[in-house]
């Protein structure tokens, strides 16, 4: 395998924090990489140096293998808000798209001579099959709307037309960096099936643990400065991380069971310590060093009440809302019952988020009426993340709320421990929170939600920029809490892991309630298309068999062609299009202004003579075919 990129001894640090020092690595063709550590780590400045849009501090060296292709996606997206999604796509692609935009206004002019300049310069670049590339991709990503303006998109939407963009530029070796964040699931299983089938070479970093199963081949995990690489898929990493603590700690293990020796040599010998023991003083100071090293993770710890929960919850009944003429919920009708775990999936924009604002109350009916408990307490995560003043700390925002807060053992426990179990040691607590990566700010969000001990969790996209080591302590939490969820995600294995049943949105403001996983859903999916294709191809065959076939006392019989005839036939229909194919080149050319007087005359007078042979030859096929 070629080696398409190789890494030497590059290093990232922000102020005393060191992210990395001194990684090597080599991505050869064909790999598909996951790079996997906690929020705060390192992962998207290590992504940013190897694009470019970044520097290693000390120096380092960066190689990619001559003339191949790079395309990078960051996590925030840069587009101009005035350009149509059409003149977004085509202007970042290069001089065949200029060409193909050229077509496109010709077309819309209604000028027919700019139509024929366009239609030959489509030809001479094959302008046509890029055309339809992009529209395919663009369909693919849900992106149909060519003339919406970039600054009307939602998030989902432009996340989808980065992604599009990135695929068509067709590049041999890509950077992701969370492409699945703020992407339906149909479009994220679009993309995990395009990667799986694509030769692309991929770094990338996703919190995704299906689509990290069945794309990646190989994860890169970031640990204490140290770069990692296992050779399999996320399942696969999981067994042979843990096989490197084990066999990290033995030698620690080992190490320290020989330091004390050395100790006791140290303290016994003194006058040991010059001449041929020198070599021995080095090595007992780098042994010290080695058993000194700790493999106990910081992991976050979620330990706070739930208020008690009374018999009544949300009671909705006929729900109606509408935005304009658009339908967002139609007549819906549901009693939320203790210790309900509910999913919602659906579309971008099919009305997740309007749902929940109406649980919540920050959105009220047209019609119908929702009814809430009186011991409800909401807890609502939502997809935009907290709201903050420039200059906030992290400690402000916490204490703004409580300064102490209620475990879940009855014990109240102050705003700074809370910190701390959230992963913010003491010397974070002044940090402004704008500073903070998009993970930090997630965890810090989430802290300020549980915080006030609610007993109706929504979260709305939690899984949305944290990483997996918090996504999967947030999924214990969940799984043992002694309240109601309402959750909308993208995430297939944190709603596998989180829900026992699902509210499917449909177009129309139709919800629909299915009994199960979301993994099983799709299975049923699955088994519902294909039940309906296969009861279309009987239908089908039993609409032919049905079919009034002609009687030979009704229909006279038809004689046989001749071998000549059907040799004649076969030819006709090879001719006609030759024809057509000339007569519409020399229109082209008529209509284009760029021929001389005599070019102009013969053209016509072949025209003339082609519509004649067109009409001759139609009328023997038509003969033939009656035979």
């Amino acid at each position: 395998m070629a080696s398409f990129l190789q890494v030497e001894n590059i290093s990232k640090s922000y102020g005393d924090k060191v992210l990395f020092r001194n990684i090597s690595f080599n991505i050869n063709e064909g790999d598909k990489i996951a790079l996997i550590a906690p929020n705060g780590t390192g992962k998207s400045s290590l992504l940013k140096i190897l694009a470019g849009i970044d520097s290693s501090d000390r120096g380092g060296e960066i190689k990619f293998m001559k003339d191949i292709k790079v395309a990078f996606l960051d996590q925030t997206i840069d587009f101009n808000p005035q350009n149509t999604l059409f003149d977004e796509v085509y202007s970042r692609l290069g001089d065949t798209y200029d060409v193909i935009r050229t077509y496109e206004q010709a077309i819309t002019s209604g000028d027919e001579r700019k139509i024929a300049q366009a239609m030959a310069a489509m030809d001479a670049v094959d302008g046509w099959s890029a055309e339809q590339r992009i529209k395919q991709v663009l369909s693919s990503m849900k992106l149909t709307r060519l003339d919406q303006p970039m600054g009307e998109l939602s998030g989902g939407e432009a996340k989808r037309a980065a992604i599009a963009l990135m695929l068509l530029q067709e590049a041999d070796f890509l950077v992701m960096d969370e492409p699945t964040n703020h992407l339906d699931i149909d479009v994220i299983e679009y993309i995990e099936s395009y990667l799986q089938k694509s030769r692309c070479t991929l770094l990338m970093v996703t919190h995704d643990r299906y689509f990290l199963d069945r794309v990646c081949n190989t994860i890169f995990e970031l640990d204490r400065g140290e770069l990692f690489v296992y050779r399999g898929n996320y399942s696969e990493f999981l067994e042979k991380r843990e096989e490197r603590y084990t066999n990290m700690q033995a030698n620690i293990d080992k190490a320290r069971n020989l330091l004390r020796r050395e100790l006791e040599w140290i303290r016994s010998t003194p006058q040991a310590r010059t001449g041929k023991a020198r070599y021995r003083i080095n090595a007992f100071y780098d042994l010290k060093g080695r058993a000194s090293v700790s493999l106990a993770r910081k992991d976050m710890t979620i330990d706070v009440a739930t208020s008690r929960l009374g018999g009544k919850i949300i009671d909705c009944e006929d729900v109606t809302l509408h935005f304009g003429e658009r339908t967002m919920l139609d007549d819906f009708s549901y009693k939320f019952s203790r210790y309900e775990r509910v999913g919602i999936v659906g579309k971008n924009g099919a009305g997740k988020s309007t749902f929940l604002n109406l649980m919540t109350g920050y959105l009220q009916p047209e019609k119908g009426k929702i009814e809430r408990g009186e011991t409800l307490r909401i807890g609502y995560y939502r997809q935009q993340g907290m709201d903050f003043k420039a200059g906030q700390t992290v400690f402000d925002i916490v204490h703004d709320i409580a300064e102490t807060i209620e475990a879940s053992d009855g014990h109240s426990v102050s705003a700074t421990t809370m910190l701390n179990r959230f992963l913010f040691p003491p010397d974070t607590h002044n940090k402004r929170v704008e500073i903070l990566s998009g993970g930090e700010q997630r965890r810090l969000y989430l802290l300020t939600v549980l915080m006030r001990n609610p007993n109706f969790l929504i979260l709305d996209e939690p899984t949305n920029d944290l990483d997996i080591l918090t996504l999967n302590v947030l999924e214990e939490y969940l799984m043992a809490f002694k309240g109601c969820l309402l959750i909308v995600s993208h995430d297939r294995y944190f709603l596998d892991k989180t829900v026992d049943h699902l509210f499917i949105f449909r177009e129309g403001g139709v919800v629909k309630d299915f009994v199960g996983q979301y993994s099983e859903y799709r299975e049923y999916v699955k088994e519902q298309e294909a039940e309906e294709a296969h009861q279309a191809k009987i239908a089908a065959e039993k609409a032919q068999k049905n079919k009034p076939q002609p009687t030979t006392s009704a229909t006279p019989s038809r004689r046989k062609l001749s071998y000549k005839e059907q040799r004649e036939l076969e030819q006709l229909e090879v001719e006609l299009p030759q024809l057509e194919s000339e007569k519409a080149a020399l229109e082209e050319k008529l209509s284009s202004g760029t021929l001389s007087h005599e070019e102009l005359s013969a053209a016509a007078a072949r025209i003339g003579e082609i519509i004649n042979q067109i009409e001759e030859k139609e009328m023997r096929w038509l003969e033939l075919s009656e035979i």
